[in-house]
């Protein structure tokens, strides 16, 4: 069963052009944040432009060249999101960013609607904060690969998650979808996901007010769900089959932060966070 009111995107239907997956402003009810997958063949490029957006190239499977204006990067990548951490390039708003493949694989774009132009970086895969997050049926591991205190950007903040089969992760729900300073930022969120093996996932987003998100949607590899707002948690992968998700964050405020609040009748019996 899946009720998702449109926020949950299954594999493909999301495509448009050269991406198999395109989010972003302009979506009705979407202003900040976006993601697109790109696939390459052996030998093959994409070419963009990065507008009033800064960016993330992120291999999912694969390594690459991304070239940024007249700068150069070679991203070793992976083999896929299960087997390591990636290095990456970020691409500051208003350039023209190549990316090519003599291998072939399939590449991340995270991306958020942003005010400054930051230079052009690389991030190297062993900078990677990696955290153990939860404990027991709760545990997972989140790469902070550009989390607000990781790696700097205007407004973009993106974090990678691998749960264990059979586990819950993105818990205790929480949210993040108001400006309380101090206490919670106001975010809007992407989560694609991967899953091991073949196998399946579920995500749930319920809401925080009247009308709100509400999603129970059983995703695969390939799929996302938006988050505009609302408490979201549990993620939880199948038994056998880990659970990849990529989050993707931006908001409106003029300070890039995430912060969160759980929902009251969860956080005690919980064995972690997100």
């Amino acid at each position: 069963m899946t009720t998702s009111n449109g926020l949950h995107l299954s594999a493909g239907s999301a495509a448009n052009g050269p991406y198999a997956l395109d989010i972003g402003p302009g979506r009705p009810g979407w202003a900040h944040t976006a993601l697109r997958v790109v696939h390459l063949d052996p030998g093959a490029a994409h070419v963009f432009d990065t507008g009033d957006a800064e960016w993330i190239v992120l291999p999912l499977q694969g390594a690459c060249t991304v070239q940024i204006d007249e700068t150069m990067y070679q991203i070793q990548g992976r083999e896929s999101v299960f087997a390591q951490v990636s290095d990456f390039a970020y691409a500051p708003r208003d350039a023209r960013v190549q990316i090519a493949s003599g291998a072939g694989g399939r590449f991340a774009l995270a991306g958020a609607k942003c005010e400054r132009q930051l230079p052009a970086r690389y991030g190297p895969a062993p900078e990677v904060p990696v955290e153990e997050r939860g404990s027991g049926t709760c545990a997972r591991r989140v790469r902070n690969f550009a989390a607000a205190g990781a790696f700097d950007c205007d407004k973009l903040i993106a974090v990678e998650v691998i749960t264990p089969g059979g586990n819950w992760s993105s818990y205790p729900p929480h949210k993040h979808d108001e400006h309380l300073p101090g206490e919670e930022s106001e975010l809007e969120e992407i989560y694609y996901f991967e899953i091991e093996d073949g196998g399946l996932g579920y995500q749930r987003v319920f809401p925080s007010r009247a009308g709100g998100a509400d999603v129970l949607a059983e995703v695969r590899t390939g799929d996302a769900v938006l988050v505009p707002d609302g408490w979201h948690g549990p993620s939880i992968a199948q038994p056998g089959h880990a659970m990849y998700y990529l989050n993707v964050m931006a908001g409106p405020g003029a300070t890039r932060e995430w912060r969160i609040r759980f929902h009251p009748d969860h956080i005690d019996r919980a064995g972690g966070y997100r």
